[in-house]
């Protein structure tokens, strides 16, 4: 349904810029934060919520790194109270205890979770069998927490970045001395646009990337970013540049929102359509964002169907791999696509008849367009023994009057 607003409603949204020139790494993140307007005692009492008592300190300062001055945060672990190693489950547990808002839970589970996977592929395991090691100690667990806390703290519609610097030479860690990039940073940043050599270090770590991979909406600057507030947040090491972290609040005036994804596809001739099903619900769980298949004519008229995925270019190893794992294709074809859409958000709702799932996307000339959610509706047929016609009826008469108050 479509409602108008005046025509001279502008949409603007609150957009978060990532600058990684000299990399990044927990410190460095939580470091920006603070700089950019995220009180210090805020990380401090949110973070006692995880109950880890004497192991650690949060410590910031103002420092100067070739005269750009910032916040320098570092996380201060007792080492005589620090348990040996903790496990995905242990920590996840953890978050959960903490009652953290929805949002915040969310983020900090997924950036774990994403080390877990890479952890897995690097170890030829599942992600819930990984052994944590550098990211399962306390320093990292508070720079990941604190990382959720702070983007939730913030609040931003859109998170960008550009290029992500990864250093040179050699890193120590638990595999071992390995080239730079560790081997979870490169994981990690698979199909994400990186740089390298320009400092002779490493300047990205496991835990700066998975945060990266998981809180930015888009790879690429924006082309017309307004700025409202900066910050930098200091690193340890003496780099040819200066080594900081930099974040840029702002404002961004659009009617469209975009982001870059992967088409992948495949034809197949020779598959029992009763396996179609299966193949889309493994695929949505390998990470695709759209499957959709397509009947067409094939070879000597055979009749045969196109596997269409949209895929984030960070998520497409898995959906590839499922592809020739749930399908008889024995090859797939990729083409870089750019998605628009209108910005939109997800309510509840209350009718006269309870609570429903509203998308509500905001037009170009101003006004919106909104939809009810077709399985609450169902339910609450269901509930009021009523057909679905006239529930859906009533309740999108309760939800237009809210909207046009």
């Amino acid at each position: 349904m479509l409602r108008t607003n005046p025509p001279d409603a502008r949409l603007v949204a609150r957009g978060l810029l990532y600058e990684c020139f000299s990399g990044i790494s927990g410190d460095m993140h939580i470091g920006a934060l603070i700089d950019i307007g995220v009180p210090h005692e805020y990380f401090c009492q949110e973070l006692d919520r995880l109950h880890l008592g004497s192991e650690f300190q949060l410590t910031a300062k103002r420092e100067s790194k070739m005269g750009i001055t910032g916040t320098h945060a570092s996380v201060v672990v007792d080492t005589s109270n620090e348990p040996e190693h903790r496990h995905l489950p242990t920590i996840l547990s953890m978050i959960d205890a903490a009652k953290y808002s929805d949002h915040v839970t969310k983020l900090a589970t997924d950036i774990f979770t994403n080390i877990a996977i890479a952890e897995g592929a690097i170890h030829g395991i599942e992600p819930d069998q990984v052994h944590f090691h550098e990211v399962g100690a306390t320093d990292s667990i508070v720079d990941i927490v604190s990382a959720a806390i702070g983007i939730d703290y913030l609040d931003p519609n859109l998170v960008y970045c550009g290029v992500v610097e990864l250093g040179s030479g050699t890193v120590r860690c638990a595999h071992g001395v390995m080239p730079v990039p560790a081997p979870a940073t490169a994981e990690i940043l698979k199909g994400i646009p990186t740089s390298r050599g320009r400092v002779s270090s490493e300047a990205t770590t496991p835990t700066g990337a998975a945060i990266l991979k998981t809180v930015v909406d888009d790879f690429e600057t924006p082309a017309i970013f307004s700025t409202t507030d900066i910050g930098y947040g200091i690193g340890v090491k003496d780099f040819e540049v200066p080594n900081v972290l930099r974040l840029s609040l702002g404002e961004i005036e659009t009617t469209l929102e975009s982001e870059t994804n992967l088409e992948i596809e495949c034809n197949i001739d020779d598959m029992n359509p009763e396996a179609y099903q299966p193949l889309m619900d493994a695929l949505f769980l390998a990470g695709a964002k759209d499957v959709f298949f397509t009947p067409m004519i094939m070879k000597k008229s055979r009749p045969g169907t196109r596997v269409s995925v949209l895929v984030a270019p960070a998520d497409k190893d898995p959906v590839i791999s499922q592809l020739f794992a749930g399908s008889t294709t024995l090859g797939v074809r990729i083409h870089p696509v750019t998605k628009h859409m209108l910005p939109r958000e997800e309510r509840v709702l209350e009718t006269s008849l309870g609570s429903v799932r509203v998308k509500i996307s905001q037009m170009p000339d101003g006004g919106i367009r909104w939809k009810s959610e077709h399985d609450d509706i169902q339910a609450l047929a269901t509930k009021h023994q009523q057909d679905y016609l006239a529930t859906k009826r009533r309740v999108d008469a309760d939800i237009e009057k809210q909207l046009a108050s």
